[in-house]
Formats: C-alpha cells, structure tokens, sequence
C-alpha cells in the first residue's frame, strides 16, 4: 500500500521498471535503479544506460588495454552485475543460528561469554568488555526466541537491504545493535540480556523513517513497532510485576532510537555527492554511543 504523495514521486522508483521501488541511485546520472539494473562500478553502481555510454565512449587504445589487463573482453571488464539477494541478510541469520547451535553443547560457555551485563562495562570493577555491546546480537536463550527474532529479521531485511544495499544495511544493523545494547546498559545496568532484538527494532525504525521520507504508507510499520514495544508492559500489568517480564524493552527503546537515527541519516546523503558527509555521520553516530559507556563507568560504581 502506497500513499498518493509516494506513488507521485517517480524518484522513488526505478527509471527502466516503474513499479519497483528502489532506495540506490546510479553514480552517473543520479537516478534511481532497482536491483536488477544496477552494474557494479569502481565506486557504487550504474544503470544499464550510463554502462552502455561508457563502453561507447572508451576509445579503441582503452578497450586494448582492458583486454590486456583483465585478459578477456572490454565488456568483462566493465560488466559486473550485481547480486541483489538479501545475501547479508542470509549471513547474519546463518551465523546467529550457529551461535545458538554452539550453545546447544551440554556445558558450553559461549552465552556466558558473549551476553551483556553492565558490569562487564565498568572497568573499575575489573571487567571492560566492550565487544559485548556487538557479541549479545548473537546469542539467544531459547528456540522461540531466535526464532522470533530471525523471523523477523528475514522479513525486513528482504525489504531493506535491497532498498539501501549491502553496506548500508549491515551499518544499520550494527549501529542498531549497539544502541539497543546501551539502552539496556543504561536503563537496566544489572540485568544481563541477550538476543538481536534491539538491532531488529533498529531496522523496524530505519523503515519507518525511510518509508515516511519517501511518501510510503507507514501506518502498519508503526503497528508493529508499537505492538511489539507495548507487548512487555502489558505482560507485566497482567502479571502485576515487570520483574516477571524476561523481555529487555529497554534494549527494544535504545535499538528504535539509533535506527531511527541511521534511518534519518540514510534519507538525507541519498545524493552520491553526499556520500563522504553520510559516512561521517555514521561514525559520529557510533562514537557517541560509545561514548555513552561513561554513563555506567561512573554512576554504577
């Protein structure tokens, strides 16, 4: 479902196949392209149209020295099609299933060593291990929970990484991950959690705003997000304890924010001109949540 401002807009949609929509833009031309017709370049990719003014304008001493190079034809050396499956989607899933496997061994201490607990973030108390802000994505306490969590994440990263590209789509999972590891830091410095839910919430709200800046009806995302965000407090009315509630809406809050945040980002450096401006502030992004690890390493001592 499209809003009407979202099927006016063609930008939103690819030049050669007008019913499918598409978050990458050629290099050359600056138009929007599907998966299907984009060509790999030197530095992101191009249409079919701009490919085909490239392998005319080469002049004969070019095509030469492309032969030599790549010891084949000009056309191999220019034609590198791009595999528009959800392949860093399939590998994420690939590898937090093996994890889970890993903890499946009777005595194995693999979810000791990759959860996440505040204290293993304040080094005055013997313990820095930051890499655990990442590591917890991978490690879940039971089947229905990476089953949920993987679920979820196939349905949206066949959404999302085709519409940002590979690149994108792992820096929003991981900036996600590790924002919905410092809200349960910050917010919850004494329970130790696990599972990808914060990185999950992350792409959910990466949707939402990409979704929202390109005139895409919403409304069913933010269902979501709020069905789910709302799920935990309803657990814990009912039970008449959030101390009953074994599910971490803290690392949920954090995950939403930074992907929100990614999100916002990705909207505004779309032009390829804006790429050095988009990867800088994907860094001052993650700086500054890891600079939030002051926070325990001084009040929770």
């Amino acid at each position: 479902m499209t809003s009407p401002d979202f099927a006016a807009n063609r930008d939103n949609f690819c030049y050669r196949h007008p019913d499918r929509q598409s978050f990458v833009l050629c290099q050359r031309c600056l138009r929007t392209i599907c998966p299907e017709c984009q060509t790999q370049a030197p530095v992101g990719v191009i249409c079919p149209q701009c490919l085909r003014d490239q392998q005319q304008a080469a002049t004969p001493g070019q095509r030469r020295a492309q032969r030599r190079w790549r010891g084949g034809s000009a056309r191999a050396a220019t034609i590198a099609p791009v595999d528009h499956r959800p392949l860093a989607t399939y590998a994420i899933i690939a590898v937090t299933v093996f994890v889970y496997l890993t903890q499946l061994v009777p005595n194995s201490p693999v979810e000791q060593w990759l959860l996440l607990w505040g204290g293993y973030l304040i080094p005055s108390l013997g313990h820095f291990e930051p890499w655990r802000l990442l590591t917890v994505l991978f490690v879940h306490s039971g089947w229905l929970h990476i089953g949920l969590n993987m679920l979820a994440l196939w349905m949206i990263g066949r959404i999302l990484e085709p519409l940002l590209g590979r690149s994108r789509f792992v820096v929003l999972y991981l900036i996600a991950g590790i924002g919905g590891s410092m809200g349960a830091v910050l917010l919850a410095p004494t329970v130790p959690v696990v599972g990808a839910s914060g990185a999950i919430f992350g792409l959910f709200g990466a949707l939402l705003i990409i979704g929202r800046h390109i005139g895409a009806n919403v409304t069913g995302i933010a269902v979501i997000i709020g069905i789910n965000f709302a799920y935990p407090f309803v657990i814990g009315i009912l039970s008449g304890s959030m101390a009953a509630v074994q599910i971490s809406w803290q690392a949920h809050l954090g995950g939403l924010v930074a992907g929100c945040v990614v999100g916002f980002i990705y909207t505004r450096t779309r032009a390829i001109r804006r790429r050095r401006l988009q990867v800088w502030l994907l860094v001052a992004v993650t700086v500054v949540l890891l600079g939030l690890l002051i926070i325990p390493a001084t009040l929770y001592v």
